[in-house]
């Protein structure tokens, strides 16, 4: 009898260690979700199966690791936030198989010059150098290497009626801000501190409409889909009116209306009076199909056919292109920014400065779902998803079928309303962009390297030299499930808990050395 309930015990006690150890890995800050890797050590022959932290930035998922991420971007948002001195980007030097790639493409290029003035056919060199462009872009090399590039569809860059028109300066070459000098000679570079929100939909009370029927949930679709592109222009207009470089840190959030609103650190400082001039006069316009009015929906759906065709009538659907070749003069869509603009001044090194910090990264562990408050806005936010459902979300998007038109690549298994994109997902209420947004010569370091400095600075105080690492010294390889050398999850847990609790130990064993005083 206590053979057979052995197991059973031992299965049932095996969840209740496991919540346990998570629960103390929490308190010591260790991933309760490592992924188990094997790695092999090409120099002695070592085998052995090695956890390694999961990096999860939410803390729905792993609380640590969203700690650990939100610590290190609020590191990267301090360091770039107020710099006196420019930033010296080096770029990579370009690897052998990028200048293997140039030449033949310079080989090329000579050999189709040649039949192009001998008066020969150029059509298959032309696809050759087409091919090699598209392959060095791949490769790393931005741009087109010799300036050929393809056909695109123009349209005019003159601003809208309703838009105000903007200042423009001569661009400066430098990254820094204007300095101030102060009465007892000081001298100050103040940055700024920007929140931007998005236009209102309708009347809204404890983050929930207050007529869900007179709630604009299409145009809010809409704006949330095209956000980053907004974004994008804000950024423009501002380097284009301060007349130089400018860099920020930014962060995208959800509003207690479920709307995306921006918080920006720049760096350097315009007038306030500008800052909302430069907001109200930045636009995004969407030139794509219209999406008002449904051809095909319920059952009745297009039908694939090497190409999408109307089911009554076997009439082939007008591409992509096609579609966006007869457009007229007016976008499907236009988003702005609201009237609400905030902007404030942060000197470096001040409370101001570290409490803007905070704030920026408040909701990084947080996706854009999980904010919801109550029951009116659940129901709000489920409003929301149902209106993002049918709303195309890129070019590539299958709910194009719903309006008549084939989506760009199309193939067959589209389904409207069945768009795989995350903007569909409820968690992410239609933003698909990147949480994060950091200009290129904001700190001068990437996020690896930021990563780099935690991992030499805790190396340095447990006494340990940061040695470079042969990088073909270890192979990793995945562990399959149910690996025998792989222990219960409760067991690794613990292992990596007690580990944490040595570095701890050794660097309060430090500290307590370095406080000492040292005798004579």
């Amino acid at each position: 009898m206590t053979d057979r309930k052995t197991p059973r015990a031992v299965r049932m006690a095996q969840p209740l260690a496991r919540d346990v150890a998570e629960e103390i890995a929490k308190l010591h800050g260790v991933c309760i979700r490592p992924v188990a890797l094997r790695r092999l050590d090409m120099t002695t022959g070592k085998s052995e199966v090695v956890d390694v932290p999961c990096g999860s930035p939410l803390e729905s998922k792993c609380p640590p690791c969203a700690k650990r991420n939100r610590q290190l971007r609020m590191a990267q948002c301090r360091e770039g936030w107020h710099l006196d001195e420019e930033p010296i980007i080096t770029p990579d030097e370009a690897t052998d198989r990028q200048r293997c790639l140039v030449e033949f493409r310079a080989d090329m290029q000579a050999k189709r010059d040649a039949e192009e003035k001998a008066g020969g056919d150029t059509s298959d060199l032309d696809a050759v150098l087409t091919g090699l462009d598209i392959e060095i872009n791949e490769a790393g090399m931005r741009g087109n290497v010799l300036g050929r590039t393809a056909s695109k569809r123009v349209r005019s860059t003159k601003r809208r009626q309703d838009a105000p028109d903007l200042p423009k300066r001569k661009m400066d070459s430098t990254t820094l801000g204007r300095t101030f000098e102060a009465a007892d000679g000081r001298t100050y570079r103040p940055s700024l501190f920007v929140t931007l929100t998005l236009p209102s939909y309708g009347k809204v009370m404890n983050g929930a409409p207050v007529d869900p029927d007179m709630y604009d949930y299409v145009r809010a679709a809409r704006d949330a889909l095209h956000f980053s592109k907004l974004v994008d222009r804000f950024v423009q207009n501002l380097r284009r009116v301060a007349g130089y470089d400018v860099q920020y840190f930014a962060t995208v959030e959800p509003q207690k209306r479920l709307a995306p609103h921006l918080h920006m650190a720049v760096r350097g400082t315009l007038p306030r009076a500008e800052m909302k001039q430069i907001a109200a006069a930045t636009y995004h316009q969407v030139w794509w199909p219209q999406a008002d009015e449904a051809r095909f929906e319920g059952d009745r759906l297009p039908i694939w056919n090497d190409g999408y065709v109307d089911p009554d009538t076997g009439e082939v659907l007008p591409t992509w292109d096609e579609a966006l070749d007869q457009l007229g003069d007016e976008p499907m869509h236009v988003i702005r920014f609201g009237d609400q603009v905030d902007v404030k001044g942060v000197l470096a090194g001040s409370p101001d400065a570290d409490q803007c910090i905070r704030y920026l990264s408040k909701y990084l562990t947080k996706s854009l779902g999980e904010t919801l408050d109550g029951q009116a806005q659940r129901e709000h936010a489920a409003r929301f998803v149902d209106a993002l459902r049918y709303e195309p979300c890129s070019p590539t998007c299958p709910n194009w079928l719903r309006y008549g038109v084939q989506p760009k690549n199309a193939k067959p298994g589209m389904v409207p309303g069945c768009c795989r994109s995350k903007a569909h997902k409820p968690e992410h209420l239609g933003y698909a962009g990147r949480r994060v947004l950091v200009s290129r010569k904001w700190s001068n370091k990437t996020l690896a390297e930021h990563k780099q400095d935690r991992r030499t600075w805790v190396l340095e105080a447990l006494g340990q030299a940061d040695e470079p690492t042969d990088p073909h010294r270890y192979v990793w390889q995945p562990v399959r499930p149910g690996d025998p050398e792989v222990a219960p999850i409760g067991v690794r847990l613990l292992r990596s808990i007690a580990e944490r609790q040595r570095w701890r130990a050794h660097l309060r064993r430090l500290e307590e050395l370095s406080a000492t005083p040292q005798a004579a």
